[in-house]
């Protein structure tokens, strides 16, 4: 069955769940801009955000075995914005090494990036500060 789901979780957390495929990825291009500019971030901001978020699901998207669920969750604190993107890991699959070029992309357009892969699951975060007032 093809869903997806966004969940208000606290005034502070937004979490979203599509499909493991491409064709699904609008959907988290949409609410990442949509929140950013509801924080109030700048155009361009809005734009690197976009970009991060769909970066870091298109190399979770290479390793998510056939029918899984991409996990995202917007995390709002109070100097920084973070997205959590998941999803599980076909054990034969890596996420690429530290010195590819898509984590060079995704660290010129956030504040940082940390990433885990464990037998089953990876999961990146991306950390963005939040515009000052």
């Amino acid at each position: 069955m093809l869903h997806s789901t966004a969940v208000p979780l606290t005034d502070n957390v937004v979490a979203v769940t599509v499909p493991a495929d491409g064709g699904w990825l609008g959907i988290l291009r949409t609410a990442t801009a949509g929140l950013a500019a509801r924080l109030r971030f700048a155009g361009d901001k809005i734009e690197d955000l976009r970009i991060a978020v769909d970066e870091a699901c298109a190399m979770l998207l290479v390793i998510a075995p056939p029918g899984a669920d991409l996990h995202c969750r917007f995390e709002i604190g109070e100097t920084e914005l973070g997205v959590v993107v998941s999803a599980p890991a076909d054990a034969r699959r890596k996420l690429p090494e530290a010195s590819a070029f898509a984590w060079k992309v995704l660290n010129g357009l956030t504040s940082r990036v940390e990433a885990e892969q464990t037998a089953d699951r990876a999961t990146i975060r991306l950390v963005t500060e939040l515009p000052h007032p």
